[in-house]
């Protein structure tokens, strides 16, 4: 049996995997955030060694990007010591990290789809952050898998689609930024992917290890995604909402986003014979589930 530990339960992807199927072999542990508080280095270190865990999976982090800004200690604290710890104490254990990162580790200037091995250069504390993790898992246990994604959303907890949803209710028109690039990406399928990627490090010794992306297919812009949700959930004689594009510009925020978020999968493609779906497909279907289709 399989002891799996499971970090950030609270969030999209945590709730995703808790609702995962893994197999008769793996059983799951997903405390609480007051259980396994990843702001305590010496806690985790402590906890890790003590559960008998198999692997951890990571995928707690200080997500308030815009709130990263003012509050720095937190934020490096949640997303760059802890995983620090995290991989001291699975490096010492000799058991797999499996750590979840993000598209905010660049700075948004490639014309095109970034590739896992491309310089890294965040213009955010959320992204300097994320991506000092990414370091302390890369060097503190090679037996780890960091995986980067993009604009999550699902039927669980916040995100770009829920929100678009509420903004609707009583407007006529909602503006959304339309020069930002990325890849809209369901919590669901990511869930998928690290069950796959998690229990084969498990099965598999010589299992690749490293650094990937993973994004749904597809890309577009926070406009043209808002105005594909409205279209999708458009029926009878429900009201049209006018969706207005803007400039970055025009909506500013305390910490400065990446214009191209755009991430390439071929490198999970290539080693875990991994392909997925269309965005717009993952996205009829939290749709389809927010309103008791599914």
């Amino acid at each position: 049996m399989f002891r799996v530990l499971i970090l950030g339960g609270a969030g999209q992807i945590g709730a995703e995997l808790a609702a995962h199927e893994w197999g008769s072999k793996c059983e799951l542990h997903l405390p609480s955030r007051v259980e396994f508080d990843l702001c305590d280095a010496q806690a985790i270190m402590r906890k890790v060694a003590e559960g008998g865990y198999s692997a951890v999976v990571n995928c707690g982090a200080y997500t308030a990007v815009d709130k990263a800004e003012t509050d720095i200690t937190n934020a490096w604290y949640a997303n760059a010591l802890g995983p620090a710890a995290l991989a001291e104490a699975t490096k010492a254990l000799r058991i797999p990290l499996v750590h979840v990162s993000t598209d905010y580790v660049f700075d948004g200037r490639k014309q095109g789809p970034y590739d896992p091995g491309d310089p890294v250069a965040p213009i955010n504390v959320y992204g300097a952050s994320k991506e000092a993790g990414e370091q302390a898992v890369r060097t503190g246990n090679p037996n780890h898998i960091i995986l980067r994604t993009a604009w999550v959303f699902s039927k669980q907890r916040s995100n770009f689609v829920k929100t678009m949803l509420n903004l609707a209710r009583g407007r006529a028109q909602i503006k959304v930024v339309d020069d930002q690039t990325g890849n809209p990406t369901s919590a669901q399928d990511i869930a998928d992917v690290i069950v796959r990627i998690a229990t084969r490090l498990l099965d598999d010794e010589t299992s690749p290890r490293g650094t990937y992306h993973f994004v749904n297919k597809g890309d577009a812009t926070w406009y043209t995604f808002a105005k594909h949700i409205f279209a999708k959930r458009a029926v009878g004689s429900e009201p049209l909402i006018e969706i207005i594009p803007i400039k970055t510009s025009d909506y500013p925020t305390p910490a400065r986003r990446p214009q191209n978020s755009r991430l390439s999968s071929g490198a999970i493609e290539r080693d875990f014979g991994i392909f997925a779906r269309p965005w717009q497909d993952a996205v009829g279907e939290v749709l389809d589930a927010l309103e008791g289709k599914s």
